[in-house]
């Protein structure tokens, strides 16, 4: 009953999706990506990474990411009304993309679907490329949250970066390890970071962004 107590306390509040830009002048940077993108786990939108690199930059932060969301897993709309067409339609300067860990679940429920996947990272960019033909576009290696890693992982981190160049993107690597080994840097549901595990990641972002200018 206590650890119970003490796990029901700990639990943050929901993030919150943003799909439309502050006002302002300032530059508009779009975010698709899954519940380490959303921020599940921090304590406010403020602690999660992108929000932490925004506000540092002076970005107007647009980020529509869903909790679970994969290329294909847990993901019914493609096309109109999905995330990259929102993120089009916010017409950024810059999108930085961080999908792939949860299609990690989809490969092993539904071994005859794994090419759907690597097909669809390719759609997916291309249609953000296309959309937005003058905005820069960074992929970063999908995130990763436990020390045991299965096959799929270093699979599906090939198909982004297979992606990424595909549509002359800017790929950061190594971001799958970025918090491996640090329980300390998990949420109490053990799945997500807590702000803590954010200010990592942020700090890890913050350098691989300053390495490509941005």
């Amino acid at each position: 009953m206590t650890l119970g107590v003490a796990a029901c306390a700990a639990i943050p509040p929901e993030p919150t999706a943003t799909s439309i830009p502050p006002d302002g002048d300032r530059p508009v940077v779009a975010f698709y990506g899954d519940s380490y993108t959303l921020g599940t786990g921090a304590t406010s939108d403020a602690a999660r990474w992108s929000t932490i690199i925004s506000a540092d930059r002076g970005w107007r932060e647009v980020n529509p990411s869903v909790n679970g969301l994969g290329f294909i897993n847990n993901r019914t709309v493609f096309g109109e009304g999905d995330l990259p067409s929102i993120i089009i339609a916010a017409e950024p300067e810059l999108v930085i993309v961080t999908m792939g860990l949860n299609d990690n679940f989809a490969y092993e429920r539904r071994p005859d679907e794994r090419d759907r996947i690597r097909e669809q990272i390719g759609i997916d960019l291309q249609r953000l490329r296309d959309g937005l033909p003058e905005a820069r576009i960074v992929v970063v290696e999908p995130f990763w949250y436990t020390d045991e890693r299965p096959e799929s992982v270093e699979v599906i981190i090939g198909w982004v970066r297979e992606g990424a160049e595909a549509i002359d993107a800017d790929f950061i690597a190594g971001a799958s390890r970025w918090i491996e080994g640090r329980p300390e840097l998990m949420a109490a549901d053990g799945l997500h970071p807590n702000d803590d595990g954010y200010a990592v990641m942020a700090e890890r972002m913050d350098a691989e962004l300053a390495a490509l200018g941005l």
